[in-house]
């Protein structure tokens, strides 16, 4: 799955503030899946403009990779 977000950004494709995991979970909701933003895996919050290949925990042993796209506004 993939989830688009936007956000605004200034020199360098630097993000004002950053996209973290609740950002990402509301977005997933909006598309009608519900997952706890405790189950999305982000080392650091995004910062930067582009693709992100998120880790998001389903079960103890099983994990699927979700793709965030950043897009300036």
């Amino acid at each position: 799955t993939t989830v688009v977000l936007s956000a605004k950004a200034g020199e360098e494709e630097r993000l004002f503030g950053s996209i973290t995991a609740m950002d990402i979970a509301d977005a997933l909701k909006k598309q009608g899946i519900d997952i706890d933003k405790r189950k999305i895996i982000l080392e650091e919050p995004i910062k930067r403009l582009g693709n992100y290949t998120v880790k998001v925990k389903i079960h103890a042993d099983v994990a699927a990779q979700l793709i965030v796209q950043v897009i300036g506004e």
